[in-house]
Formats: C-alpha cells, sequence, structure tokens
C-alpha cells in the first residue's frame, strides 16, 4: 500500500469537506468552479478527484464527468455514491495516475485537479501531470488546479496551538523554507508527505506547463482561522460575513497565501 493509500485509508476525504473549516472550503471551491466551467453538458475530467465530492456534484448538473484517482478505496466510494444518488451517474469513474491519464488528446472541456499538485512532491512529477491535463483539454479548455498554501501549517499551528509542539514548529520550518511538507511524528492531524505552493510558485508552474493563466484565488480566505468556527457557519449572518470576505480578498497579491487552499484558473 502507497503512503498516499495509508493516509486516506480510514476514508475521511469522503466527509473532510463537510466538517469544520472544511465547509467553508467546499463552498468556494464551487463558487469558483461555477465561475469558470462552461455549461453542461461540457466533458469535465475531474483528475484526483477524491471520493467525487465535486465530481458527483457537477454530474448532478448536467456535466459528463469522467473521476480518476490513485486510492482504490475513493474509486470504490465514488461508484457506490454515483450508483445510489438520484442525480446523473458518473460517466466514468477509475483508478490512475495523474501523470499518465487514460483519454484521448483534445477530449475534455475542462479539467478539476484538485489534489495532484500537492501529493506530487516533486516538480518534475508536477510538470508531467500538469502536461498530461493540458494534453487531454481541447484547444480554449479550462483547467482548476488547487494547491496547499506555503503557509496554511505556519497559520494552523498559530490556531490551532499546533506550535507548541517542536516536531511540529520543525515541520513549519520546513515548509517555509521549501514548501515539502513532511511529518515525521506519525500524527495524522500534521498531514502527510506534500508539497505546499507560494501563489507565485503556482502561476509559475502552470504558466511553464504552458496554459495560459487567468488567475490564481485564496480558496477560504482568512476565514479558516477562525477558532469558533462551526457556531460562526451556524449562523447565516456571521457565515455570509466569512464567505464575503473571501470574495474581497480571493485577488489580493499581499494574502493570497492567508487561504489554506489556493486555486489557479488557466485556459489550455
Amino acid at each position: 500500500m502507497s503512503t498516499i493509500e495509508e493516509h486516506y485509508a480510514s476514508g475521511y476525504e469522503d466527509a473532510r469537506l463537510a466538517v469544520g473549516s472544511g465547509k467553508l472550503e467546499l463552498e468556494r471551491a464551487r463558487e469558483l468552479v461555477t465561475r469558470f466551467l462552461p455549461g453542461p453538458p461540457a466533458a469535465v475530467y475531474d483528475i484526483g478527484g477524491g471520493t467525487g465530492v465535486h465530481g458527483l456534484w457537477l454530474a448532478g448538473q448536467g456535466y459528463e464527468v469522467r473521476l480518476l484517482d490513485i486510492v482504490p478505496l475513493h474509486i470504490e466510494l465514488a461508484k457506490k455514491a454515483s450508483a445510489a444518488g438520484p442525480g446523473k451517474p458518473l460517466k466514468e469513474a477509475v483508478v490512475g495516475d495523474a501523470r499518465s491519464l487514460p483519454w484521448a488528446d483534445g477530449s475534455a472541456d475542462a479539467v478539476l485537479f484538485f489534489g495532484p499538485l500537492y501529493h506530487l512532491t516533486g516538480s518534475e512529477d508536477r510538470a508531467r501531470a500538469l502536461g498530461e491535463a493540458r494534453r487531454v483539454l481541447k484547444p480554449g479548455g479550462v483547467i482548476l488546479a488547487a494547491a496547499i498554501s506555503r503557509f496554511a501549517s505556519a497559520l494552523d499551528g498559530v490556531r490551532a496551538g499546533y506550535l507548541a509542539d517542536p516536531a511540529f514548529t520543525a515541520i513549519v520550518d520546513r515548509d517555509l523554507a521549501d514548501g515539502q511538507h513532511r511529518n515525521p511524528t506519525g500524527r495524522p492531524e500534521y498531514f502527510m508527505e506534500t508539497f505546499f505552493h507560494h501563489p507565485d510558485e503556482l502561476r509559475d508552474e502552470v504558466a511553464r506547463a504552458g496554459f495560459t493563466v487567468t488567475g490564481i484565488f485564496g480558496i477560504e480566505g482568512p476565514g479558516w482561522l477562525v477558532h469558533d468556527f462551526d457556531d460562526w457557519w451556524k449562523d447565516p449572518e456571521r457565515r455570509a460575513r466569512l464567505l464575503a470576505l473571501a470574495r474581497r480578498l480571493e485577488s489580493e497579491p499581499s494574502l493570497l497565501g492567508l487561504s489554506a487552499h489556493l486555486m489557479a484558473a488557466a485556459r489550455a
């Protein structure tokens, strides 16, 4: 079993965006997806799509969605949800690697890339995956690529108190130095081996792959740092304020890294 499979073996990814600040991430990610995707029934490839949280939502809106993920459990859960759901099922759900896609050149109108850029820790692997995404896109097709902010662990360490642990402080030091997130502690809340992008680095990587970058966006804004997040989210007025602030700051260059997650929007 690979390191990625071990990390996701509990199936927690299926519910991650339904708890805590994941709810803010989900709503804002879908806002951005809706803004940039062509209308249905466009062909969308959800690469690194996990259990189909985004892919099933898009299929329900009439898109032709093909999902690929490297974790067999995720594909199993996505297929079950697709078969049981009331909406349009996924066109396909397959186990695979973002660096070697099974689809034909120029066959997709849009690609969601919500995982490969941080699970592929080597720059050559990320470039290869982005190249594959560009290959399967039609000319002018859209890619929406998510990344974890270079500063996410440092901010989370303050928010959650993890910085009290010297071992976590060492993790943050490495993150800030070169973006290579390593967790030798075995504590799952400190995440797994991943790569954290500086916003400028994300823009450069996508551009080097031959895409025309539309923009780099902060997904959550500062709202994910609210200590009593669930109380804020339950209150419609305060929830609206968190979302409004995220929208207001989503393109502010000096604050992009304040979001836990970033999104690059670009065209082939």
